[in-house]
């Protein structure tokens, strides 16, 4: 009877979605995928379908590394990667085309679509990022005998109050997954409180913590100077964190500065910035090659950044005094160095969480304690050396979730 009225709400509701979904800029193709429609031939059951899911950005940035790992442990195997939002599909497919047999959108959750796009797409295992539960979806894979899993898996706490107040619903629909792979403990204790089977809800820890550091074969020399490395920075950022270096550098002398905005366009505006505040400069797409004679060095060059966090001492994580929502801190981390970020750090919420706890960044309100944190890392060097161990511990402990998945996937 479920079924019944779901289909029929389907019909009811496919006309006036499909307008919604065409004004928000999404292509009729997205529409048509989004009900199961896949236009290739499809798979067979002797192909060995795995299908990934991430619903947009964050999540398909996540699981990038596992999706090539995936590719090499399994080149027999058919690889599908489904997401939920237009950004997500264009980045997936700048970034899987080459690697995945499929890029397509996950099917909206009604018995009928459902159907049809398992039909076409025909899954052996199916693993859904973070925190994507979709009832019908679940239950088909269980009467299929595909399996299901939650991997990366998270709740906030906003999420778990609103879950909890249906557990008895959610512990029904958790009994369809294969397993539940979370993020932390915590995450882990809310799939339990749900409901979910404490024999197959287990904490793998975070996929994006599984990034090597990159290769650091670059011409560049630090000497014996110190450096605040501001990364990624925007339009409006520039001038916060330049001013906060003028401050330390009154009382740090030896400091020095790379600045690296996001965008290379803004190349004339940023040295124009750095001009108005009285610095000598010089740019990397000129050949320099260190700090001397400087005291800010202008990364103008495209693939550099990465590499240049492994000289900073402390780095500033742009696009977080401003509405970006932050950017990768983990290219800071890796190289073991702590690192500020602005309070606009949703796109990287569950990373920021974690190094937060572990004391190994920081995220600050204003220009003030960007100022006031970057002082005492380079004031104390007890303090500065401890926030380096957290940094070390909290890669180690984070480390070795794509592995868990790929042993998972290997059973």
């Amino acid at each position: 009877m479920i079924e019944f009225l779901s289909n029929l709400m389907f019909k009811a509701i496919k006309p006036i979605a499909t307008r919604i979904i065409l004004k928000k800029g999404y292509p009729q193709d997205a529409v048509n995928r989004k009900c199961g429609i896949i236009p290739e031939e499809g798979f067979q059951e002797k192909d060995n379908v795995i299908m990934f899911h991430g619903v947009s950005v964050g999540e398909t940035n996540a699981l990038e590394n596992l999706i090539k790992q995936a590719r090499q442990e399994f080149p027999s195997s058919k690889l599908v990667y489904t997401t939920g939002t237009y950004t997500g599909q264009e980045l997936a497919k700048k970034k899987f085309s080459d690697t995945v047999d499929l890029i397509t959108y996950f099917p909206a959750d009604f018995p009928c679509v459902i159907k049809k796009f398992l039909d076409k797409v025909n899954p052996s295992v199916v693993m859904i990022a973070e925190t994507e539960i979709w009832p019908f979806f679940a239950r088909e894979c269980k009467k299929r005998g595909i399996k299901l899993y939650i991997i990366n898996g998270r709740i906030s706490d906003s999420t778990f109050k609103s879950y909890n107040a249906f557990k008895f619903i959610f512990k029904y629909f958790l009994s369809f997954y294969a397993g539940i792979f979370t993020q932390s403990e915590d995450d882990n204790n809310k799939f339990l409180a749900l409901g979910a089977n404490p024999q197959t809800t287990k904490k793998m820890s975070n996929l994006k913590f599984d990034i090597k550091k990159p290769d650091i074969n670059i011409n560049f020399v630090k000497s014996n100077n110190r450096i605040f490395l501001a990364g990624s920075t925007h339009s409006g950022e520039d001038e916060i964190v330049l001013n906060c270096f003028k401050q330390l550098k009154q009382k740090h002398p030896d400091l020095k500065m790379i600045l690296a905005p996001r965008h290379l366009t803004r190349t004339e505006e940023v040295k124009a910035l750095i001009e108005k505040y009285g610095f000598d400069y010089a740019l990397r797409s000129e050949g320099k090659t260190d700090l001397d004679g400087i005291a800010v060095l202008l990364l103008d060059t495209l693939g550099e950044l990465g590499k240049m966090y492994n000289f900073a001492d402390v780095s500033f994580i742009g696009g977080s005094f401003n509405k970006t929502g932050g950017h990768n801190p983990l290219e800071s981390i890796v190289f073991n160095k702590p690192v500020i970020s602005g309070p606009s750090i949703h796109n990287f919420k569950d990373i920021y969480s974690i190094i937060k706890k572990a004391d190994a960044g920081f995220v600050v309100e204003n220009e003030q304690e960007l100022y006031n944190i970057s002082d005492k890392l380079f004031s104390d060097s007890d303090y500065y050396k401890n926030i380096i161990d957290n940094c070390k511990n909290v890669f180690a402990e984070q480390q070795g979730a794509l592995q868990f998945v790929i042993n998972i996937l290997n059973k």
